[in-house]
């Protein structure tokens, strides 16, 4: 079990989002307030390419424990300001398959749809930080390290302190691919 250590949001398509004492997740659609929030997709560049696309990215989640990570390679980052509007602690979010659960406090559940796909507005942010949450693995594959996406399935009040417990899919567990 992990635990809640801030929820953020924001009504613009900023980069960042402002750290709250709570957040409202809407089942089926999002964080309420939130620019992301929508049954169809609302990040603007793939809202250019499609708009009646499903919204697989409603909720964004990243591990607080990136922001150790990257710290160890002299960047400071905090809760919102890779654009998240969950930071958890002690989940292996990166390692869910998709399909996983989590609830979150006494009442919202999302599921994971698959991995953040970090662009280049995180070197507006902090030069020399996309090389941080993106890498090959030694195969040469891409490993992405910007936290997971996921949708609603119930709606619920979420705030720093909550629960986090992971309810894993039935099955065959497929491995996170960016969405």
């Amino acid at each position: 079990m992990g635990t809640v250590t801030a929820v953020c949001s924001d009504g613009g398509h900023e980069f960042s989002k402002p750290v709250r004492d709570r957040i409202l997740l809407l089942e089926g659609l999002g964080v309420e307030g939130d620019a992301h929030l929508g049954v169809t997709v609302q990040h603007r560049s793939r809202v250019a390419q499609d708009p009646t696309q499903p919204n697989l990215r409603q909720v964004h989640l990243i591990h607080e424990e990136l922001f150790e990570e990257v710290a160890a390679a002299g960047f400071t980052v905090g809760p919102g300001q890779l654009g998240e509007n969950v930071t958890t602690r002690g989940v292996d979010l990166l390692g869910l398959p998709r399909g996983a659960r989590l609830r979150l406090g006494p009442e919202a559940v999302v599921e994971i749809t698959g991995l953040r796909n970090p662009c280049l507005q995180i070197e507006g942010f902090r030069r020399g930080l996309l090389k941080e949450v993106v890498g090959r693995a030694e195969d040469g594959s891409v490993v992405r390290k910007a936290g997971v996406m996921g949708v609603v399935l119930a709606g619920g009040e979420v705030r720093p302190g909550d629960a986090v417990q992971v309810e894993l899919p039935d099955g065959p567990h497929l491995p996170l691919e960016r969405v």
